[in-house]
């Protein structure tokens, strides 16, 4: 009789990660953010491009982001809703092959 090891067959989904601080890590960048622009209006017109480009890598974040919850089992639909958009939306969006 032949023996399989169980971890060759079976991929264990990763668990879910506790939500911890986020909302006060959120805040933490968007006082980043909003500062960094207070800098370029006090005459910083060279740190204009900066401020912009944040909008570029914010945009790769967030699209970092959903591939990561979609690998820890989330749903479409459930990153729709948090997005304020429909499952078809976000799975247009952010579905697509990343580099």
């Amino acid at each position: 009789m032949f023996t399989v090891k169980a971890s060759l067959t079976h991929t264990p989904r990763p668990k879910r990660r506790e939500v911890v601080e986020n909302d006060a890590f959120a805040g933490f960048a968007r006082r980043i953010i909003r500062a960094h622009g207070r800098r370029v209006a006090t005459g910083d017109v060279e740190a204009l491009r900066d401020l912009v480009a944040l909008s570029a890598n914010l945009d790769e974040a967030i699209g970092d982001a959903v591939v990561g919850l979609r690998a820890f089992g989330y749903s479409w639909a459930e990153i729709g809703q948090r997005l304020g958009i429909s499952k078809q939306a976000a799975q247009q969006r952010w579905g697509g092959e990343r580099p």
